[in-house]
């Protein structure tokens, strides 16, 4: 018979981490009912679908959908997705559990009112397509069947407007239902055929895996209604190697597996009843029926596969086996109400009957045979006489027509449109010649004007020329003033220093400590201006430098300077040797620069943190101390030249503002950067990087 059936109505049985989910949620919903602000939130609600999903395929719909509408109840926030699949779990089981026609009609019409605006109907449109699907299974149930198709056609045009190809293979596999059950078996093949072609386009899931794999037997099925049995042999078998492909992939669903062999091995034995290989025949009913008598798993198909191993003893003449099994499944009618397996069964007790010479008895089944099947072919008239050609034509005009209607208006608007811009074209053409008369006026002063400019920027062009050669002049001046100072001034520290040795009073020697410190800082002084003017005119001398060795080499230089302190520097390098392309006098100044300056801001015994990092695209280098800090208002001022930031160190050491300038012109001729970071209470923390 037909694989007409919701995934949801077959599966594995339940686990026992699907258990205890349950058990957890039935504590999660007591506390919530206790905690009337507690909820569950929308990623928790995706597990309860997930284990819904389990339970379903477990056979434990019952547990399932409670399970879900307490947790739907105790939710909030929940997104559209996770309404629509509430909605689908409840319509499936109150379609195929309950066969509540009426309450699954609505919770459809509850699908498709999720989808009510532009956005949701062009973003989801696989969703909203199905949600006309499921519609449509209904109303086509309950023998309405022109609502039903158009339900059907409009599932389709949302597939064609939005090239969805998945739910186009949705509308595909349910012509090829309804071609079937007319009894047009041929184009039934076409259209479930055309499902499998389009279904590829489906998401990789089970879902998909299983829905091709039930196109394949139908498409067999209909083969085998017109008597094509190779093409019917190949594509049953097709189905089964489709199966056993995907076995590994989908170990956890094998229960749903076998439900599908047990299906194709039914309808494979009707190809060799017909062929007349009984033996082959009872072999594949037997083995369909052992699997959908499991409880969970497809009974009206174990039945189905009943009657025709019945059908199979009666054409062998094995009546013992015939009644044996004919009592089988009359017990099953008290839960398995299905009118066609009672007419079957009816017909078969008869033919039971007159093999065994009562005559009598087998005329009352037979009557009840021939009322049910005139019941059935009633029921199936008004299908059968439809002609859904000519219906989806209708439809097709109808949509047609709708399309021409929304073009003919979208053309008066584009033609009120078209007229608006004519009007404002000719505003403004007459606007542009109003102000092309204006113009004119406006040309010749705009041409004055820029003259005027032009003139202007020539003086600027000059005053920055001659600004540049007032700077290189200044520069010039500044190293020749420094350099002649400081031979005399030298001279004046050495000659000091040599006459503080000799026998003066304290008070002579008092002023020649003073002459010796003065004459000492003006030295001092004149280096850095040296150095500042030499950084910003000379080219830098690049070459490979292991910046780890020339951190250790100044630190070490620099320990004794802080001992006189009592201060200590921790270094901390990286792991590994690491050569960078720089000036290595240049950078050894600036981190010398840097660590000087934390001794000299540092109170005695202060500790100094020296520290190199390496990251994607540049090395870091940092040096901390824990000295009296930059104040707000001179933070902005430090690395200017000659700046009013300068402060004395901690010891009163003599500060001249020009080492952080030097210091930075040096980095960024490097394309680096320096910056720091301080405060009165912590100290302060100067970094520079420099690129990889």
């Amino acid at each position: 018979m037909f694989n007409y059936k919701s995934i949801f109505r077959n599966g594995l049985h339940i686990n026992m981490l699907t258990r205890l989910l349950f058990i957890c949620f039935v504590i999660i919903i007591f506390s919530c009912n206790r905690a009337a602000n507690s909820f569950l939130s929308s990623a928790a609600f995706n597990k309860v679908l997930d284990s819904v999903s389990n339970m379903n395929d477990g056979g434990k719909k019952e547990e399932a959908i409670h399970y879900l509408d307490s947790a739907y109840r105790h939710s909030k926030n929940l997104n559209l997705l996770q309404t629509y699949s509430y909605y689908r779990f409840n319509y499936n089981y109150f379609y195929s559990v309950k066969g509540d026609k009426n309450t699954s009609l609505l919770y459809a019409d509850s699908m498709l009112n999720l989808f009510n605006t532009p956005d949701k109907k062009s973003g989801y449109t696989t969703e909203y397509g199905q949600s006309y699907f499921y519609k449509g299974d209904v109303l086509f149930d309950q023998n309405r069947y022109n609502e039903a198709y158009e339900n059907f056609y409009h599932g389709k045009i949302i597939g064609n407007n939005n090239l969805d190809e998945c739910v186009l293979s949705d509308y595909s596999y349910r012509m090829g239902m309804i071609m079937y059950k007319q009894e047009h078996y041929r184009l039934a093949a076409a259209y479930f055929k055309n499902s499998a072609k389009e279904s590829a386009a489906c998401a990789g899931n089970f879902g998909a895996f299983y829905r091709t794999q039930e196109l394949t037997d139908n498409i067999g099925l209909s083969y085998s209604a017109v008597n094509l049995t190779d093409s019917a042999l190949f594509f049953y078998n097709k189905a089964l190697d489709y199966i056993d492909q995907h076995q590994i992939q989908y170990r956890d669903r094998r229960e749903m597996l076998d439900v599908a062999r047990g299906v194709i091995y039914g309808n494979l034995a009707n190809v060799y009843i017909g062929l007349k290989k009984y033996s082959q025949a009872k072999t594949l009913l037997k083995k369909s029926i052992r699997i959908n008598l499991r409880k969970g798993n497809d009974n009206q198909d174990a039945q189905y596969a009943e009657l025709k191993l019945a059908a199979v003893y009666n054409n062998l003449n094995q009546a013992d086996s015939l009644l044996n099994i004919l009592n089988v499944i009359k017990k099953q009618f008290e839960y398995l109400h299905q009118q066609d397996a009672r007419a079957d069964w009816n017909y078969l007790m008869s033919e039971y009957l007159v093999k065994k010479s009562k005559p009598d008895e087998a005329i009352k089944y037979f009557i009840q045979y021939d009322a049910l099947k005139d019941s059935i072919n009633q029921k199936n008239k008004a299908l059968k006489e439809a002609d859904i050609a000519e219906q989806i034509k209708r439809l097709e005009k109808d949509n047609e027509f709708d399309k021409l209607k929304k073009n003919n208006q979208q053309q008066n608007i584009y033609l009120n449109v078209t007229i608006v811009f004519v009007v404002m074209l000719v505003m403004i053409i007459s606007l542009v010649f109003l102000n092309w008369q204006k113009s004119k006026k406006n040309i010749q002063t705009l041409g004055r004007l820029n003259q005027q400019i032009n003139e202007q920027n020539t003086h600027l062009e000059h005053a920055l020329n001659e600004l540049k050669l007032n700077s290189q002049e200044k520069d010039r001046i500044l190293r020749t003033v420094a350099h002649d100072l400081r031979n005399p001034i030298g001279g004046i520290a050495s000659l000091t220093s040599v006459m503080g040795e000799d026998d003066y009073t304290d008070e002579q020697k008092e002023m020649l400590n003073l002459i010796k410190e003065t004459s000492f800082n003006s030295l001092e002084l004149i280096n850095e201006i040296l150095e500042a003017t030499n950084s910003a005119n000379t080219g830098l001398n690049l070459e490979q430098v292991e910046i780890n060795g020339l951190l250790t080499n100044s630190v070490e230089l620099l320990r004794f300077k802080a001992a006189e302190k009592s201060q200590t520097i921790s270094l901390e390098l990286l792991p590994s040797p690491l050569e960078l392309m720089i000036s290595r006098e240049k950078i050894w100044r600036v981190v010398s620069n840097l660590i000087s300056n934390a001794i000299k801001f540092s109170p005695a015994g202060a500790p100094i943190f020296v520290k190199v990092e390496v990251f994607e695209r540049e090395v870091q280098i940092s040096v901390k101390d824990s000295g009296i800090g930059i104040p707000d208002k001179l933070k902005s001022q430090v690395f200017n030249m000659f700046t009013d930031a300068k402060r004395p160190g901690t010891e009163g050491e003599k500060s001249f503002g020009l080492g952080l300038s030097i210091c930075r012109q040096i980095i960024e001729k490097h394309n680096g950067r320096i910056w720091f970071q301080s405060d009165t209470e912590h100290g302060t923390t100067f970094y520079f990087s420099l690129p990889k």
